[in-house]
């Protein structure tokens, strides 16, 4: 009787911690689990390991995604990565603002004035402007902006030759991938107006008195006859997070984005405007100010910080004389609160602010 109950305890004993090791093995992963049987000399599941190893390839395969090809679901200029949670598990949304990097925006900015002057010289528009109307300058000056920015975009697109370290490009590159681009604003301040073209979602406005006037038209998808433009050439606007062009950019115009086109064009809007004596300043912005700012407390701020510096700096220097234009430190006192500021509201796209004084102050030997 002994021996029987100690063969039949054994065996309950063996039972009990077989099943124990097959419970154990259940509740671990699918993967631990086909190596506990392997270990232990239970038998996995049939299939366990063919799917393990396709969940295994999946996961690598949605980290590698998320880490080096980032959706280009927003429209606008740097990376923004989301804080990761704090089990340390990988960051799988990545979130682009306007661009993939600033070639195209740099370039513009070092050659846009340039090739300004260029197509002014080559077709002598300078003399044909001469002393006209605002009504009948509009057209020539159409004319040289529309010319300047198709060959800013030629450059940029690698069609026309640029000038590189001195030399002449025969056989010139793309300066960026042809998901890259930027857009583009140009004013001219004269003594009598003020000329500005507009390429995209960037903004002009003039502080007037208290009156802010806009000068621009941002080129969005949903303007009636932009998306006419767009659906005449073969192109679709979809509603994706906002009105885009294809369901990816929120523009209807810039320089680059080669792989948009013919839907995105270089073309500008050309405003002029007559000059006035309660002419305060001109703000030229990138919508990173405009989504979080409106036109009238943008003028507001940029009028108090111009006043303010000039109160506390006595010694300010006539903001239109001289020969040489020089950096005005009380418009980049105006320019860098903006900026400030629209950093404080939230904002999550590109910013990129110039102001430009236009009022003609004398020094001031004491304090006002």
């Amino acid at each position: 009787m002994r021996r029987r109950d100690r063969e039949a305890a054994g065996s309950r004993e063996q039972g009990a911690r077989r099943r124990g090791r097959v419970r154990q093995a259940e509740r671990v992963p699918h993967g631990v689990r086909a190596a506990v049987g392997l270990r232990r000399g239970t038998r996995p599941r049939r299939g366990d390991g063919g799917r393990v190893r396709r969940r295994a390839a999946l996961r690598r395969r949605a980290g590698a995604d998320a880490r080096e090809q980032p959706r280009a679901g927003r429209d606008r200029g740097r990376l923004r990565r989301r804080r990761a949670p704090a089990s340390g598990a990988p960051v799988r949304r990545l979130r682009w603002t306007r661009r993939l990097g600033g070639e195209v925006a740099n370039y513009c900015r070092d050659k846009i004035h340039v090739v300004l002057r260029e197509v002014l010289k080559a077709g002598r528009w300078l003399e044909e402007l001469g002393e006209v109307g605002e009504l009948d300058v509009k057209e020539p000056w159409e004319k040289v902006f529309g010319d300047c920015f198709q060959k800013v975009d030629d450059e940029v697109s690698g069609k026309a030759s640029r000038f590189s370290n001195g030399t002449r490009e025969i056989r010139p590159e793309p300066i960026a991938a042809d998901n890259v681009g930027s857009t583009a604003v140009v004013a001219i301040v004269c003594s009598s107006h003020v000329i500005t073209a507009n390429c995209g979602d960037s903004r002009v406005v003039l502080c007037r008195g208290k009156e802010p006037i806009a000068l621009s038209v941002d080129h969005k998808p949903d303007r009636k006859d932009e998306r006419a433009r767009i659906e005449a050439a073969g192109g679709k606007v979809i509603d994706w997070n906002g009105y885009r062009v294809s369901g990816i950019l929120a523009m209807s115009r810039s320089i680059g984005d080669r792989y948009l086109k013919p839907f995105l064009i270089p073309k500008p809007e050309v405003s002029i405007v007559a000059r006035a004596k309660d002419d305060d300043c001109l703000i030229l912005a990138s919508d990173g100010l405009w989504d979080v700012m409106s036109n009238e407390d943008a003028c507001k701020v940029a009028r108090r910080q111009i006043l303010l510096w000039y109160k506390n700096n006595n010694d300010g220097a006539n903001s239109d004389g001289g020969s040489e234009p020089t950096m005005n430190p009380a418009a980049k006192a105006a320019a860098d609160c903006l900026v400030r500021l629209a950093l404080s509201k939230g904002s999550g796209d590109n910013i990129s602010v110039i102001v430009i004084d236009l009022k003609s102050r004398k020094k001031t030997k004491g304090k006002t």
